[in-house]
């Protein structure tokens, strides 16, 4: 995934830039920058690995020597930004947050006009950000040229350009994810999260429709381009990658994991347990929701460590990453040994993770699990924001059950098994408890959780559920 935060001030803003990206550490977990101008200075910049220490400890001498009244700043989950470019545009830096599923096809075409080059990262892929810059700079203004970038990136794409007058905010084509605006008497802002500015100072004024373009200075935002008529926001935002104190599209999301978790108690009646408790630390919400509803005790059977490992510091390689998850939960013996647990998860994607906290349960001496993940099967990998950088979906544990289950035929039956009422569903899902030791196994119907949103089913994204926008 990845975060955003811009300010532009009629003072120095540095201080405002730095804590309103700190709030979106939650979000990436690799590279962070900070890109800043004054109009004595010019531009300057600085970006840092963030893989091995948390964002603040990384940053807190560039935010003592850096100044600036335009600023932006971005937490990523992959490539280093905000870039600074020059174009016939002239300078800006550039923000992104999106997954590009042509990227390709399009540097080719841009290569093939002999006037562009790329420069590789370490892994040999090109920056994401700077092939959005490239399409930007192959139209007469910004405008157009975030338009044509938009309109030609099979994917998402949000973007946030500092240029000396002012922020050029993008919210991508459907809405997939936010862009809210906030301000305070002599500044204004732009956040992926909306709760990142409250602390600071601002007070929200709206969040942009998909598609708009905005752009924003001292004195306030002037829309460049409307919103266009369809939207289809991430529902993983409400489920899993949204901070408790954020909201979407007006809809809190610790209310919405409340009612998620008491959809899955109201299909549970007949479940018996001594106790329910959420995988720290999404599922949480979701198990209080599911506590209310069933009047089953809520309990936390297992603590988060988290003074030195925050959810941003975490591993790339999946092996490590494992490892992590399981050394930052702490047991509580007393609240574990001779249970029957409901435990309830945001998600299962590869099973690995949930697995061994399960296990790690059973050695704590717990007599049952009962799984309860808080939204349906995954069965497709996210075409659109980097849920999972997943080489194949064969990683995805459901779709490894499919295949066990019919081979390659099982692709012919992709919609039996997104179906709850299917018996090829019930089977797959059996096969998935049997494998994690669960002892028993129900997921989260599409349709109750898109009520627990609240939105119409068709200004929200369900690809990963079900394939289809």
């Amino acid at each position: 995934m990845g975060g955003f935060f811009g300010v532009a001030s009629k003072k120095d803003c540095v201080f405002d830039l730095f804590f309103g990206t700190d709030y979106h550490s939650h979000l990436g977990t690799r590279r962070a920058g900070m890109a800043v101008y004054r109009k004595e200075k010019g531009f300057d910049r600085a970006i840092h690995n963030i893989e091995n220490a948390p964002f603040r400890t990384k940053f807190d001498r560039d935010v003592a020597t850096m100044e600036g009244s335009l600023v932006t700043c971005s937490i990523s989950d992959y490539e280093p930004q905000p870039l600074i470019v020059r174009s016939h545009h002239g300078t800006y830096a550039i923000t992104t947050v999106g997954k590009i599923n042509n990227a390709a096809e399009l540097e080719k075409d841009i290569l093939a006009s002999g006037d562009a080059h790329f420069l590789e990262m370490s892994g040999g892929d090109i920056n994401a950000t700077e092939l959005v810059a490239s399409l930007i700079n192959r139209q007469e203004n910004l405008i157009e040229g975030i338009r044509y970038a938009q309109e030609v990136i099979d994917g998402s794409m949000t973007i946030l350009l500092l240029t000396p007058v002012g922020i050029y905010a993008a919210r991508d084509r459907y809405g997939r994810t936010p862009v809210a605006v906030g301000r305070k008497d002599d500044a204004w802002c732009v956040s992926f999260e909306s709760f990142a500015y409250l602390n600071l100072g601002y007070t929200a004024v709206r969040e942009l429709g998909p598609g708009e373009i905005v752009v924003m200075t001292p004195e306030g935002i002037r829309q460049l381009a409307a919103p266009g008529p369809r939207k289809k926001i991430c529902m993983f935002l409400w489920t899993y990658y949204g901070y408790p104190s954020s909201s979407y599209e007006g809809i809190s999301v610790e209310e919405m994991r409340y009612r998620c978790g008491e959809a899955l108690a109201r299909r549970d009646r007949d479940t018996k347990a001594d106790t329910v408790a959420g995988v720290p630390d999404s599922g949480t919400a979701h198990a209080v929701g599911y506590a209310n509803e069933s009047g089953v005790p809520f309990s936390r059977p297992f603590i988060k460590y988290t003074p030195t490992w925050p959810r941003s510091f975490m591993p790339t390689m999946q092996s490590k990453r494992n490892l992590i998850a399981r050394m930052k939960l702490i047991p509580v013996h007393e609240l574990i040994r001779d249970r029957s647990m409901v435990l309830i998860d945001d998600s299962i994607v590869r099973g690995t993770q949930l697995r061994e906290t399960t296990e790690f349960l059973y050695q704590s001496g717990v007599r049952e699990v009962h799984a309860r993940p808080a939204c349906p099967p995954i069965c497709y990998s996210c075409r659109y924001l980097n849920f999972s950088r997943a080489t194949s979906v064969m990683e995805l544990i459901a779709r490894r059950k499919m295949q066990e289950m019919e081979g390659d035929a099982a692709a012919e039956h992709l919609a039996d098994y997104t179906d709850p009422d299917s018996e090829r569903y019930q089977e797959m899902v059996r096969r998935i408890g049997q494998e994690m030791k669960f002892t028993s196994l129900r997921y989260q119907r599409l349709d109750d959780m898109i009520r627990a949103v609240g939105l119409p089913r068709d200004q929200v994204c369900t690809y990963c559920w079900t394939g289809e926008e």
